[in-house]
C-alpha cells in the first residue's frame, strides 16, 4: 500500500480524526460522516472531506463504499496506519472514552456492552503534582512534605525527582532521596502541603543504578499445571514457547510481580489459583524490596 504523505506530517487534530475513522471502521464495520461529526463537532462537508483525504493522501485501499450500509466499509486489504489494530487497543479506547462513547454512533453499541471495574482517585492534588513535573524537567530538588506507613506523622523531605511512574493501582515519583541517600519511590497521594521547589541537583536520572538497569522478568505457567493447563494459560497470557518475558527496569520489577499478582515470597497450595510463576525469581530478588 502507497503512502503518499508521512504519517509523522500529519496535523495532530487531523491525526485524531483518522484515528477515529479507522477505529470505527475496524471494529465496527461501518463508517459514515456522522461518527466524525458527532466525535469532533465538525460539519459533513468536513467530515467528508477528512475521510476523502484520509483515502487519497494514506490509504487509498482501506476503505470501499457499500451502498446498502450507506457507509464506508473495510477493505480486504485493510491495514491501520494509525491505530493499533489489537483488540486490547480497541478496549482501551473504549475505556478512555466512556464518557464520550454514548454519544458516538457506533460507539455506542459498543460501551453497552462493555464495563471496566476501576480503580479509586487517588486524589493527587495538581499543586502537588506541578511543582513535580517541573523539578523532573529541570533536574531541581525540591522540599515537601510527606507521609508513609512507616512514617505516618509528616515528615520533611528533601528530594530530586526524575520520573513519573504508574504502577497500574497508583502513580509515584522516583527520586533521590537526601535523607535516605538513595533513590526512592514516593508515592503522590501521600505529598502533604505544596513542594517548595529549590536549586538544580547533583543526583540525576543517569545516576539512578536501579532505574537504569534492564532486566528480563520470565514468567510461565506453575509447573504443577497439568500439559493441558498449561496449554491453557500459555494462551491466556501470549506466552511464546511456554514464556513470557517482559523487559522493565531494576526499579520496576516489584511492580511488574504486583500486576501479574504474584507474590515472590508465597507459593499457593493449589496450582490452578496459582497459574503462572517466575521462572528466573531467584535473579530478580536482588531488585525487591525486603
Amino acid at each position: 500500500m502507497k503512502r503518499k504523505q508521512s504519517i509523522s506530517q500529519v496535523r495532530w487534530d487531523l491525526a485524531l480524526r483518522y484515528r477515529l475513522i479507522e477505529t470505527i471502521a475496524w471494529w465496527e464495520g461501518r463508517l459514515t460522516t456522522g461518527h466524525l461529526m458527532q466525535s469532533f463537532g465538525i460539519s459533513r462537508q468536513q467530515a467528508s472531506k477528512d475521510i476523502n483525504t484520509y483515502l487519497n493522501e494514506h490509504a487509498p485501499e482501506n476503505l470501499t463504499y457499500d451502498r446498502h450500509l450507506k457507509g464506508y466499509k473495510p477493505s480486504p486489504q485493510f491495514e491501520p496506519l494509525f491505530i493499533d489494530g489489537s483488540a486490547s487497543a480497541y478496549l482501551h479506547l473504549l475505556d478512555q472514552n466512556r464518557d464520550r462513547a454514548p454519544h458516538i454512533e457506533g460507539l455506542a453499541l459498543a460501551y453497552a456492552h462493555t464495563e471496566v471495574l476501576h480503580m479509586p482517585d487517588r486524589s493527587i492534588r495538581p499543586e502537588v503534582l506541578r511543582p513535580i513535573l517541573k523539578a523532573c524537567r529541570e533536574g531541581l530538588r525540591l522540599e515537601t512534605e510527606y507521609v508513609s506507613l512507616a512514617h505516618p506523622d509528616v515528615e520533611i523531605r528533601v528530594m530530586a525527582p526524575h520520573t513519573l511512574v504508574f504502577t497500574g493501582t497508583r502513580w509515584h515519583v522516583r527520586a533521590y532521596c537526601e535523607k535516605n541517600r538513595g533513590f526512592r519511590d514516593f508515592v503522590l497521594s501521600r505529598f502533604r502541603g505544596e513542594p517548595d521547589l529549590m536549586d538544580e541537583s547533583e543526583n540525576r536520572l543517569e545516576q539512578d543504578e536501579a532505574w537504569n538497569t534492564p532486566v528480563d522478568v520470565v514468567i510461565e505457567p506453575d509447573v504443577r499445571l497439568s500439559a493441558e493447563q498449561k496449554s491453557i494459560i500459555e494462551t491466556d497470557y501470549g506466552m511464546q514457547d511456554g514464556e513470557l518475558r517482559i523487559a522493565t527496569r531494576g526499579a520496576l520489577v516489584q511492580y511488574v510481580l504486583q500486576r501479574y499478582q504474584i507474590d515472590p515470597n508465597t507459593v499457593q497450595a493449589n496450582a490452578a489459583a496459582q497459574q503462572i510463576q517466575v521462572r528466573n525469581l531467584q535473579g530478580l530478588k536482588v531488585w525487591l524490596y525486603t
